[in-house]
């Protein structure tokens, strides 16, 4: 059946959601449903979107499938009861999360600029989130309801602040956010199956201590667990807190990972192991949960959130990045194995689109963290957990235990396309080009059917620098494999009849990058790339990654050495400069 003849859904048969179809946000829905109390009350950052890529949704209808009442409250007024009182106090307890961007990053930019704009805030204004939101929430519950239930903590801000870390936009080395926020447990990680665990304590009434992927606080040490630096050491001693950050990058996994304990002033941090991850059938479960996809109605009158332009009709495959780039938490927060959805449940997730009345045929995006880290994974590393201080990949080499295979992935996106009613499929997450290369037997199919069929006119690659130096402390591949990359694209392009580009995401100020690195940066991509980058950002030290480390010790994590870390903000911003100046060329250029 050509693509042109595809049948398409009866108009009649569209979907459309009121407010019974979410889960309550206000006391008249929860009169409607007959519920005089909510046994879990979330709080987040964002406004309520029910969709598969918030979590705080993906929380909501885990509990919901389990026989749980629960409601939602998104970007509650901070200075009145209006909002955080509007569904009175839950049986079991509260679930706070900062929203899916941790709080800082999405309130300023890297030189500390306060940002306009929210992705997640109905009409677009950035007026709705508080720096620190994990923390203003906390204080807000606890303002208007005295000796309350339990406060959970998670999302990301929680995640990646859980032990001793550096708060660049205080420049300082802040305590474990379960000290400042004065909540009573932190579930860290995806946490799907310590959500289900701790819920289910709480509600009989049974010690929740021992449950892997949380953390809470105590009045004694946990012996048996990896005993940190403490919090006072960190502040004395810079090396001490590279030590800390290197046991809590490295105890991660759920099968080799041990817990942590760190003290706080009279008190200890307590890091149990993480909690397994889901397997391909429970990854199927969630994705499979009646999610509207849409902002909830109460948010809606104040007009849309831009972020649902890019994911309500996106698919993702799996979860979980073993790329390890120093300057991103996802390793961290989403774990470096990766765990994928089956193909039958992607392609339901595909065809189901088409009970959308705004469903125009375009799937915005099928992918993840890392789009082509799907359907493969080192099988030593599903036997024994991910290795201390040995990196599947890095500025010099792929382990030869990872074995890239782009097969499954190239069938997966074939079959999308031919789902009834698919127009378009593009793959708008991030993809690894060394994995590309690396992949003698299926690399250069896997980038012709991209070429051919999923793209929109550009390709996006993240060679963030292109000195060895930075790369390295970056995590980074060498620039030998961008220039193999290209070479294969240009050449696809050119078979294909194509003229797509590739745009390129560059870093500037990373800690090691001087300004003539950025100049040796502008020189490559004019003679060897054949463009003018037209955008740069400038590098943000955020909670959980290895180079905020780098950021506040100015040091190299591995040899203890110095490093030169720029932390001028206008040198930050000469440095960005300098590669996104605009230079005339002799002659056009494809990419």
């Amino acid at each position: 059946m050509s693509r042109r003849n595809k049948k398409q859904v009866p108009q009649e048969s569209k979907k459309h959601f009121t407010s019974k179809d979410f889960l309550p946000t206000t006391r008249q829905e929860m009169d409607a449903r007959g519920w005089k109390q909510c046994d879990v009350i979330l709080v987040s950052g964002d406004a309520y979107i029910d969709s598969p890529f918030i979590g705080v949704a993906v929380v909501g209808r885990m509990l919901e499938k389990m026989g749980y009442k629960v409601g939602v409250i998104g970007q509650p007024d901070i200075n009145s009861d209006i909002d955080v009182t509007r569904l009175g106090e839950p049986r079991l307890y509260w679930g706070v999360s900062g929203g899916s961007v941790d709080s800082m990053v999405s309130n300023y930019t890297a030189t500390k600029k306060f940002r306009n704009s929210d992705d997640y805030t109905p009409g677009g204004k950035n007026n709705k989130r508080p720096d620190r939101a994990t923390l203003v929430y906390t204080n807000l519950i606890r303002r208007y309801f005295k000796d309350t239930v339990p406060i959970v903590l998670g999302g990301i801000e929680a995640s990646l602040r859980r032990v001793s870390h550096y708060d660049y936009w205080s420049n300082k080395l802040k305590k474990p956010i379960l000290f400042d926020s004065k909540a009573d447990i932190l579930i860290y990680g995806m946490g799907e199956i310590a959500l289900r665990e701790l819920t289910q304590a709480i509600d009989k009434k049974e010690d929740y201590t021992d449950i892997r992927g949380i953390c809470y606080i105590s009045k004694e040490p946990k012996e048996e667990f990896l005993q940190l630096p403490s919090h006072d050491e960190c502040l004395k001693d810079k090396e001490k807190y590279i030590d800390l950050f290197d046991a809590f990058y490295d105890n991660n996994d759920p099968i080799s990972a041990r817990g942590l304990c760190e003290k706080v002033d009279t008190r200890y941090l307590i890091q149990n192991p993480p909690c397994d991850y889901l397997n391909e059938e429970e990854m199927d479960a969630n994705a499979n949960l009646p999610y509207t996809r849409e902002l909830h109605p109460y948010h809606a009158k104040e007009g849309k959130v831009k972020c649902l332009e890019t994911i309500k009709f996106s698919i993702m495959t799996h979860h979980g990045c073993w790329g390890e780039c120093n300057f991103c938490a996802i390793g961290v927060h989403q774990g470096r194995t990766i765990r994928t959805r089956s193909e039958d449940n992607i392609l339901k997730e595909a065809k189901d689109f088409n009970e959308y009345k705004d469903y125009k045929g375009v799937i915005s995006d099928v992918g993840g963290p890392t789009a082509n880290m799907y359907g493969y994974e080192c099988n030593k590393k599903l036997k024994l957990g991910t290795c201390d201080h040995q990196r599947c990949v890095d500025a010099n080499h792929l382990c030869k235990s990872m074995k890239v295979d782009h097969s499954r992935n190239i069938n997966l996106l074939r079959q999308v396309r031919e789902v009834e009613g698919v127009r378009h499929a593009f793959v708008a997450s991030g993809v690894r080009y060394d994995l590309i290369n690396a992949d003698k037997k299926h690399g250069y199919t896997y980038l012709k059917e991209m070429v051919k069929h999923h793209i929109s006119g550009q390709m996006k690659v993240a060679p963030e620098h292109t000195q060895q130096h930075v790369l390295e402390l970056m995590g980074k591949p060498g620039k030998g494999e961008l220039i193999e990359f290209k070479k294969m694209y240009d050449k696809l392009n050119r078979e294909e009849g194509k003229n797509q580009f590739l745009t390129y995401y560059l870093i500037a100020a990373h800690p090691g990058c001087e300004e003539k690195d950025m100049h040796e940066l502008k020189r490559f991509t004019r003679d060897e790339l054949k463009m003018n980058p037209e955008q740069a950002q400038v590098f943000t030290p955020t909670p959980g990654t290895y180079s905020a480390v780098m950021y506040y010790t100015e040091m190299d994590p591995q040899t203890r050495k110095k490093i030169f870390v720029e932390k001028d903000p206008m040198r930050k911003e000469k440095q960005k400069r300098i590669v996104i100046e605009k230079e005339k060329f002799t002659s056009g250029f494809a990419s």
